[in-house]
């Protein structure tokens, strides 16, 4: 018999350099306490979080420091515009 799997937290972080990459890279994930570490490194140094089950599902499939594959493009796209937009009204250039 199994047992169910808990819900836990799950985090993927991505950085995108557009003057070095060709696509963001997935930089750091995990679920549960690595999850909640990689939450707290982000809010403590202002970064933006987005929570969104089912991208975090998919980005967790690619290995660390892998580009995203060209598939994911548009919704990452959504998530850096997303970002982009805080960082213009709080004028901070992460």
């Amino acid at each position: 018999m199994s047992t169910p799997r808990r819900n836990k937290r799950q985090a993927v972080a991505l950085r995108y350099d557009s003057e070095k990459d060709m696509a963001p890279r997935v930089v750091a994930k995990g679920r549960g306490y690595i999850a909640q570490k990689i939450i707290q490194a982000a809010q403590a140094h202002g970064i933006p979080l987005v929570a969104d089950a089912q991208m975090t599902n998919l980005l967790e499939e690619i290995d660390l420091d892998a580009q995203i594959p060209p598939s994911f493009y548009l919704a990452v796209a959504e998530i850096l515009a997303f970002v982009y937009r805080i960082n213009a009204q709080s004028d901070d250039p992460r």
